[in-house]
């Protein structure tokens, strides 16, 4: 006889593995905290579905029919199966095997991308970690996309996400070395002179420009003459030209001098970018999920 499961009550296995082990109606109400009688429907409804008596009574126990014997053993191990499914082990980090895919922009990626990297070596050391660009999450449909676990940057918006302020970078104009804005201390129409490389890393997509807003607010002039995907492309064109760029604070302290790029003495707008940690709630309460942020937040503030 073929059962499908869609029409079973999966409770009612549950209830016969129990009267099994227990060999007794009245035990296995006690066990299941139901009366005997519950136990007693319950075993009915299985008969009907499986067309088998599945138990006998004999004196104050039961016997169990050739069909419940054959049953038993595959009831047991799923139960157990399935218990363990739903058991949350503690998450152990030295022996986490996951792959956690961050998303950050270029100059993240170098600054903190190694800190990050030797922690995870350190105390996840099975673990992967992969990176994406802020480009490769937009096409990946965000955080809500299984691909990204975390996204360090601009807090995003939108249902499901949770934003954790982390820290605000400050961000310096910068000039190759040599270049004739480094010489003095500009003066406010020597800086709107100046010709400007912007990072537009999601072109199209319509992300506002925060340092051109910064200069539209004081009343100085930016010209930009060269648009680019990255930070480092930006310091790349700059180191080689004279252009002008503006960058992270903290990508300057820790790649200027390779870069070939120092921070320009002018009365450059205040200007600092609110970077946050961002996460969707479906990895919210993940323990593995959990771990990873809080590593990334220690490497990053650390640094």
């Amino acid at each position: 006889m073929s059962i499908s499961i869609a029409a079973l009550d999966l409770n009612l296995l549950l209830v016969l593995h129990t009267v099994l082990t227990e060999r007794s109606v009245v035990r296995a109400a006690e066990r299941l905290h139901v009366t005997p009688s519950a136990i007693s429907n319950s075993l009915a409804r299985l008969r009907s579905v499986l067309g088998d008596p599945l138990v006998t009574r004999k004196g104050r126990g039961i016997v169990p029919t050739p069909r419940a014997l054959a049953l038993a053993p595959a009831i047991a191990r799923g139960l157990r199966e399935l218990e363990s499914g739903l058991h949350e082990a503690p998450f152990e980090p030295a022996r986490c095997k996951r792959t956690f895919t961050l998303a950050v922009a270029d100059a993240g990626q170098v600054t903190w991308g190694p800190r990050i990297a030797s922690r995870m070596g350190q105390e996840m050391p099975d673990a992967r970690l992969a990176v994406v660009g802020i480009a490769s999450l937009v096409a990946l449909g965000d955080l809500t996309s299984s691909q990204v676990d975390l996204h360090l940057g601009l807090a995003g918006r939108g249902a499901g996400l949770h934003v954790e302020p982390l820290l605000d970078e400050r961000t310096v104009l910068v000039a190759r070395e040599g270049h004739p804005a480094l010489a003095k201390r500009l003066s406010p129409r020597a800086l709107g002179a100046l010709r400007h490389v912007s990072v537009e890393m999601v072109p199209g997509k319509g992300f506002r420009d925060l340092a051109g807003a910064a200069y539209a607010r004081a009343g100085i002039r930016r010209e930009v003459a060269v648009t680019v995907p990255s930070f480092l492309t930006a310091a790349a064109m700059v180191a080689q030209t004279g252009l002008v760029t503006t960058l992270p604070a903290s990508l300057l302290a820790a790649q200027g001098t390779r870069l070939g790029v120092r921070g320009i003495n002018a009365p450059v707008p205040a200007h600092t970018v609110k970077l946050a940690l961002c996460w969707h709630d479906r990895t919210h309460a993940d323990p593995a999920a959990r771990y990873f942020r809080e590593l990334v937040r220690r490497a990053v503030l650390d640094a």
